[in-house]
């Protein structure tokens, strides 16, 4: 299995990639390591946050060979160059922009771009995504991404937007292959706090719903 694969197959496993935006770089990264520590091995560092590149290349020097890092919020093909020239192994992006996906494939780094309407995700699917990211998820709901399956079955999805604890189980019910958990995950709020320890008890709170799910299923 060459390293695509095998970083997509860890992150399906993981069931779910934690979205780290902030201001406070050492807030971020510790937000990462509490979230780490839950059992959530599938980070992704945003764009928005202060020096990304910097913030990627230093966390890539530092993890170990478990740990997924990827680069979010990636918005032109220069973007995704230079976040895998960092350290990222994966490329998550808001919107279909054909040459982000291509130059992501031309590295061999997998590359998972947001779509909404079933243009935007045959679009993306057919120029080479790995997997598509339905944003914004929590406007459209469960019951849009179980629409989508009916004419894109082979397509695997990843919600992102609004997914909590509370719609965990049922984006997973709809078919969602991962999902993406931003603020009800590594909130700020608690990173100003330094209530660390909250973050690591919702990421192995989300990893036990997402087990529990899969178990009933096979």
């Amino acid at each position: 299995m060459n390293r695509k694969k095998e970083v997509i197959a860890s992150i399906v496993e993981c069931g779910i990639i934690a979205v780290v935006r902030g201001q406070a770089k050492e807030e971020i990264l510790q937000a990462i390591e509490a979230a780490l520590e839950g059992g959530v091995n599938a980070i992704e560092v945003t764009f928005t946050v202060p020096s990304p590149l910097e913030i990627i290349s230093g966390l890539a020097e530092k993890v170990g060979p478990d740990v997924l890092l990827g680069a979010g919020t990636v918005l032109t093909a220069k973007m995704a160059l230079d976040a895998i020239d960092a350290g990222a192994q994966f490329i998550v992006s808001p919107s279909t922009n054909v040459e982000t996906i291509e130059a992501a494939k031309s590295k061999g780094v997998p590359v998972f771009p947001g779509a909404l309407t079933p243009t935007e995700v045959l679009t993306a699917w057919q120029v080479g995504a790995d997997m598509v990211k339905i944003f914004p998820a929590n406007i459209v709901g469960p019951g849009y991404l179980k629409d989508l399956h009916g004419p894109f079955p082979d397509i695997p999805f990843m919600p992102t937007g609004g997914v909590d604890l509370s719609t965990c189980r049922s984006w997973l019910e709809a078919g969602a292959t991962c999902l993406g958990v931003g603020g009800a995950l590594i909130d700020r709020k608690l990173m100003a706090e330094g209530n660390y320890s909250e973050i690591t008890r919702r990421a192995s709170e989300f990893r036990r719903i997402i087990d529990e799910f899969r178990s009933t299923r096979f």
